[in-house]
């Protein structure tokens, strides 16, 4: 499932949904994604984490998914959506100002909600940064994946 950027094509999309280009995205060029022509969620809404959140719960209730692949998890950890940064190991790439907290907060509720609706779900992140604690338990202080798809 794509949790990172949606279209920003308004007939076929959340864009200009409502009229404006911020009840889901961010505003302005803080909600465009360079290099992919789409639209960034902001996950400091409460509008877009329900939407998102409920999107996990209707396709574990309705269609009985056992889990996901959450596509582009770097472009959601950070603010920089890993765009012309190559990750070497050291932690002040993975843990600074660059880092969207609420991306991070937002990942740790959708494991969350996959893990406890149905225990045995499988959540797998897609990243290129090797993110420390992305595939750690929720309760150990992790994002609760269970297993990264290294795209690097």
């Amino acid at each position: 499932i794509v949790r990172s950027h949606a279209s920003k094509n308004a007939l076929d999309g959340l864009a200009l949904q409502d009229g404006t280009e911020h009840q889901y995205f961010h505003s302005g060029s803080k909600g465009e994604h360079s290099a992919w022509d789409s639209k960034l969620f902001d996950y400091d809404k409460y509008e877009v984490l329900r939407f998102l959140l409920a999107n996990i719960y209707m396709w574990i209730e309705e269609y009985k998914f056992d889990g996901f692949r959450f596509d582009a998890v770097t472009s959601i950890l950070y603010h920089h959506h890993g765009i012309g940064v190559g990750f070497s190991g050291d932690y002040h790439e993975y843990f600074s100002m660059n880092t969207d907290i609420c991306g991070v907060a937002y990942l740790m509720m959708a494991n969350e909600v996959a893990h406890s609706l149905f225990n045995d779900s499988i959540t797998i992140a897609e990243d290129v940064s090797g993110m420390p604690g992305l595939c750690v338990g929720i309760e150990q202080g992790g994002i609760g994946f269970d297993y990264r798809l290294n795209m690097s």
